[in-house]
């Protein structure tokens, strides 16, 4: 974070308790540190680093089913509300997977009700669905497995039908472009892929939009960082 320095970090799936953590990552130089944690220890998780004061702060979504999982987490400044979210995997059953579904069918409910406000949003984080055939490397083998089920990605669609707009796909429309890379089968080597970390944002910041990428070459994780600069 020294060497990068962003104004904002957004971090999902920490794992951790605020308590569990060395006072240097709870307090770092020219931060204002928040975390969002789920009730059961190591698990889950999400925390977000900024240089600004926010206007304010929130964790959760006023959705107990999905706040006791720590995956949200809203800090608001003057020119939009940023949203850290580490949306549920539905990999490891047909419970998880409904879950998720209606994760994002109460989250998106919940940004249409700000926008109604006049709110602007930036939606960042690991969303665990590939949206297009281009955003992962095997579509056809991977069409019956969550993450890119046919009812993930329409749920996809209709953010974007609805004025949600994938930043990076405004500056590369490139395949092999990924985020996440399955650590067990070494894919990362071999760049076999998936897209599954956005910065999606309202259709009103889109003429604030410099530049959005990817970091693949930054290792430490089974995700790598991704980015996103607005204009002041």
């Amino acid at each position: 974070m020294s060497q990068a320095s962003p104004d904002v970090l957004c971090l999902q799936e920490t794992k951790a308790q605020p308590e569990q953590l060395d006072p240097s990552l709870l307090e770092v130089a020219g931060y204002h540190s928040y975390w969002c944690s789920a009730e059961r220890k190591g698990y889950s998780g999400v925390a977000t680093f900024t240089k600004r004061n926010p206007l304010s702060v929130q964790c959760g979504f006023s959705r107990i089913e999905f706040d006791s999982e720590g995956r949200v987490l809203i800090t608001e400044f003057p020119e939009f509300q940023l949203f850290n979210i580490y949306f549920p995997n539905g990999k490891r059953d047909k419970i998880r997977l409904d879950y998720k579904m209606d994760f994002y069918e109460a989250i998106l409910g919940y940004w249409q009700s700000l926008r109604r406000k006049g709110k602007s949003l930036v939606i960042c984080g690991d969303y665990n669905t590939a949206h297009k055939e281009i955003d992962l490397a095997r579509p056809k083998e991977n069409e019956g497995v969550s993450g890119f089920l046919p009812i993930e990605r329409e749920w996809m669609d209709r953010l974007v039908e609805l004025g949600y707009v994938d930043t990076f796909r405004l500056f590369n429309q490139q395949p092999g472009q990924y985020t996440w890379w399955d650590m067990m089968t070494r894919a990362r080597q071999r760049n076999v892929g998936w897209r599954i970390d956005y910065f999606f944002v309202t259709s009103d910041l889109v003429p604030k939009i410099k530049n959005a990428w990817i970091c693949p070459d930054i290792l430490g994780s089974d995700h790598c960082p991704i980015g996103l600069e607005l204009a002041p």
